[in-house]
């Protein structure tokens, strides 16, 4: 198993922006597909972004396009998730996942194996 560690989350005002941070514990890092989730209050798990092993390949939901941009820094053992232009729907709580079976992540939850505490993020209007 790997152990995440989610930082960076915080209160901005609606137009700023907040760099999460994703530390991994554990070998083999740069091999597995890391993936972004948030979670508002009374809503299902939602899909933010997904990055493959080497970082060359990246995927979004349409909510974010544009404004986020996923990471990473494999000999740091490191993903990030650099959010501009935030508005107040991005208020949620901010998981980062490793999909440990794969080198190139979906947009489905259940395929991610471990996953971090979560990272508060408040958008002010």
């Amino acid at each position: 198993q790997v152990q995440l560690v989610e930082s960076g989350g915080g209160l901005v005002q609606t137009g700023g922006s907040l760099r999460l941070s994703c530390l991994a514990s554990g070998r083999n890092f740069s091999r597995y597909a890391m993936g972004w989730f948030r979670q508002a209050p009374g809503k299902e798990r939602e899909f933010v972004g997904t990055i493959n092993w080497s970082g060359g390949s990246t995927y979004y939901a349409d909510s974010v396009k544009g404004r986020f941009t996923i990471s990473r820094d494999n000999a740091r053992n490191a993903m990030y998730l650099q959010m501009n232009s935030l508005k107040p729907e991005d208020t949620a709580v901010y998981y980062c996942a490793a999909d440990l079976l794969a080198a190139v992540g979906s947009s489905d939850p259940y395929d991610y194996d471990s996953w971090g505490q979560g990272t508060q993020v408040t958008v002010s209007s």
